[in-house]
């Protein structure tokens, strides 16, 4: 089981491309569709969940399901499955980075697979989103979030409200329910903002002239611990702490950074194997990948004990199927926004419709799909 386990993870963790929103896709046809290890509902429940940790979703995800199906050593193993192949390949083009100055020219392969993943994803979106919304109500509650998204709400915000109007909507005499809500939401955000969220607290702290693998470790560390939203977030967290007040990067480091985790497959947070790498060579990309992704596992392993009881009580049952109305339409935009990014020509628009075509019709792997998407990709890129 475990060797199983080892083996899913690792293969999406070198086909996920894509941020986020393709890795929730990838794994909902993998572990749902075609292996069943999880119903549709419950993979909804450790999104919805997952959307309500700090640090990176997906990874997350990935950690929950393999606790689910493989106990404590299946939340180890899903876990690093998914990351290693990620961060081996970000050290190895943080090595390239180091040695010439500046990052290999963009891989002709990604123009391939981007559109192959909107099609992807468009596909999860249907099949989950016919076992979220499973009333009016709810549909509606999942188009408002969506419309709170764009208009810039915070990704936090969406859900803790869609939460609250799932649970005034199901239990109109639930007042007290929701302050309970409320109060330890407020304090976990306070003590957010104590620990890092403030940038005025980021710049009151004196420049360290030498990297130190512990004060590396501590950096990510916190960041994994309190981060939430996409790599813009993240962006400005390693933008405050590391050019601003330390001064270990420049401006132009940071930026290729951040482009790394966002062109390579598996969790965007690899940026910080890439910053290790850079500042303090394999010790350094091992202490930052740790320091950033160890507070995953701690949250899942958690919320192992949190996630039944939330499933047995009507009232946090109600919270959560409004957490994962809203989840999906966050998924939306962000895949609406790809979208526009990606489907720019007719190439483009040809493949995405290729792959959903096969999606429907002949139930393709999606594994199988991204691999061809790369070929294409690599073949008129020549």
């Amino acid at each position: 089981m475990l060797a199983e386990v080892a083996r899913v993870f690792l293969t999406l963790g070198v086909i996920g491309f894509g941020g986020p929103a393709a890795h929730i896709a990838l794994m909902e046809d993998e572990v749902v569709r075609r292996r069943q290890w999880l119903t549709r509902e419950a993979f909804l429940d450790y999104v919805g969940a997952t959307n309500l940790m700090p640090g990176p979703n997906s990874t997350e995800l990935a950690i929950e399901i393999g606790r689910d199906r493989a106990g404590w050593r299946g939340l180890l193993v899903a876990g690093i499955s998914f990351i290693g192949p990620a961060a081996v390949i970000v050290t190895l083009i943080a090595w390239a980075y180091v040695r010439f100055g500046q990052l290999p020219g963009a891989l002709a392969l990604l123009s391939g697979v981007k559109p192959v993943v909107i099609a992807i994803v468009l596909q999860a979106l249907w099949r989950l989103g016919r076992a979220a919304v499973k009333n009016a109500w709810l549909g509606a509650l999942a188009l408002a979030s969506a419309a709170l998204s764009v208009a810039g709400v915070h990704e936090l915000l969406v859900l803790l409200g869609a939460a609250i109007v799932a649970v005034l909507v199901t239990w109109r005499s639930a007042r007290r329910v929701v302050a309970s809500v409320i109060g330890p939401a407020n304090a976990f955000v306070g003590r957010a903002a104590n620990t890092g969220i403030g940038s005025a607290a980021l710049g009151t702290a004196a420049v360290t002239a030498a990297v130190s693998l512990w004060s590396l470790f501590a950096i990510f560390l916190k960041i994994g611990s309190v981060l939430f939203g996409s790599g813009y977030v993240l962006l400005a967290f390693l933008r405050a702490d590391l050019v601003q007040r330390l001064g270990w990067l420049t401006e132009q480091q940071l930026l290729d950074a951040v482009a790394v985790g966002q062109v390579t497959p598996g969790p965007v947070f690899t940026t910080a194997t890439f910053i290790g790498y850079v500042l303090a060579g394999t010790p350094g990309a091992i202490v930052a990948t740790v320091g950033i992704f160890l507070p995953a596992f701690m949250f899942v392993a958690l919320s192992g004990f949190v996630i039944p009881r939330i499933q047995r009580s009507p009232v946090a049952r109600a919270a959560l199927d409004g957490v994962n109305a809203a989840s999906l339409a966050l998924m939306g935009v962000v895949t609406w926004e790809l979208g526009r990014v990606t489907l720019v020509d007719v190439r483009s628009v040809v493949l995405a419709l290729v792959a959903a075509a096969l999606l429907a019709t002949r139930r393709v792997n999606a594994a199988w799909l991204i691999l061809g998407g790369a070929a294409v990709g690599i073949a008129l890129g020549a």
